[in-house]
């Protein structure tokens, strides 16, 4: 349903299409701001829930925001500062920093930008980020308005799709789309890359193929890949990498929800590794609500797979060390769903929160390990 904002503006209410990538509702109440605006007045306001339509120069306010980012971490250090807290259990972490970034990204969502309808923004030194907006949102044919930091978010996103990720186990990179988990966490495509691929086996599917990286690394061990995925972002994303990679007669990507027809020697599937609800459609890379992406993966595979063939599931135990899943469940949904694990293959992470003690969930980060779970019919 399309959702429009309104604001008094010379004397006269104004109209413009709302849009948010974050899953925001539209503000109900929106002032002007310009570069007369105090950052203490718009920090005020933001926190009231009144966004603030910017009339003033860009660069004044990617600087405002730069200043609503500082007010929000003051307050928070001042808070832990003024009440000490015993150390949380890792769950309780978990949702205190999870509520805190929600908090904070509403708040830094007040700010708001105009466009016109080819995705232009009238504003005095704003940038060109027409093809960022395009790419992000497609075609507009009206004027709307969205949050500076989710167009920051967008124009950001057209640089990594512009520039790619190294990808070691390709020795080539992957253009990641907007909305579309980009593989900046290298040890599971390793895993892959060097798990022993079982027997005699030339095809295989990938189950939730995302910007197609593990199809493509399957491709390069010789094999004929069909990978499915339900969005739409991901679907053009892995059709335009593997073809990019040279790729396109190995691997056939289909709209899928979850298994595609038939069966094969090898089912891969990397699904999002922390059960929970996502606050925004970005967010269902990371959170799958009630484990649906994962048990269905589990209950279905054994459907799927041919004779001696293998499931691998690729994911991190670190919904384990936050106490949203354990161990013991896991392995109950693979001995439910028929399964028998024929081996693990275990790696650690080597992103830099892996290693930083004032990482607010330190504690489990410190510990995760990322596996993959060689399954079969039992």
């Amino acid at each position: 349903m399309t959702t429009r904002i309104a604001w008094q503006e010379g004397g006269e209410t104004r109209w413009a299409l709302w849009r948010s990538e974050s899953g925001w509702p539209a503000p109900k109440k929106v002032v002007l701001a310009d570069d007369t605006m105090s950052a203490d007045a718009a920090y005020r306001l933001a926190l009231d829930g009144t966004a603030l339509l910017w009339r003033g120069d860009f660069q004044n306010a990617r600087q405002l925001l730069q200043a609503l980012v500082r007010r929000i971490e003051h307050k928070g250090e001042r808070g832990r500062r003024a009440k000490p807290k015993a150390p949380a259990t890792p769950t309780e972490a978990f949702h205190r920093h999870r509520l805190t970034q929600l908090q904070r990204a509403r708040t830094l969502a007040m700010l708001l930008i105009p466009f016109e309808a080819d995705h232009g923004i009238p504003l005095r030194r704003a940038p060109d980020a027409r093809l960022a907006c395009l790419e992000a949102y497609g075609p507009a044919d009206e004027p709307y308005v969205a949050s500076l930091r989710e167009l920051l978010g967008v124009i950001g996103a057209h640089e990594w799709r512009r520039k790619g990720v190294m990808v070691p186990a390709l020795d080539d990179r992957i253009h990641p789309w907007y909305g579309v988990f980009s593989p900046v966490r290298g040890e599971y495509v390793e895993l892959v890359a060097q798990a022993p691929l079982p027997t005699g086996a030339k095809t295989a599917f990938d189950i939730g193929a995302g910007t197609g990286v593990l199809s493509a690394v399957l491709a390069r061990r010789g094999m004929q890949v069909l990978a499915t995925d339900m969005d739409a972002r991901a679907l053009g994303c892995a059709r335009e990498n593997i073809a990019r990679l040279g790729l396109a007669a190995q691997v056939d990507i289909q709209q899928a929800d979850l298994f595609p027809q038939g069966r094969a020697p090898l089912v891969v599937c990397n699904p999002p590794w922390l059960p929970g609800k996502p606050s925004s459609a970005i967010e269902y890379a990371i959170y799958d609500p009630d484990s649906r992406m994962l048990r269905g993966f589990l209950d279905g595979l054994a459907a799927h797979l041919e004779p001696d063939g293998e499931g691998w599931l690729v994911m991190s135990d670190f919904a384990e060390h936050l106490g949203l899943r354990s161990r013991e469940q896991l392995l109950g949904w693979i001995q439910g769903a028929g399964l028998e694990v024929v081996a693990r293959h275990d790696t650690r992470p080597v992103h830099p929160r892996a290693s930083d003690p004032d990482d607010p969930l330190h504690a489990a980060r410190s510990k995760e390990v990322t596996s993959l779970w060689r399954l079969r019919a039992g």
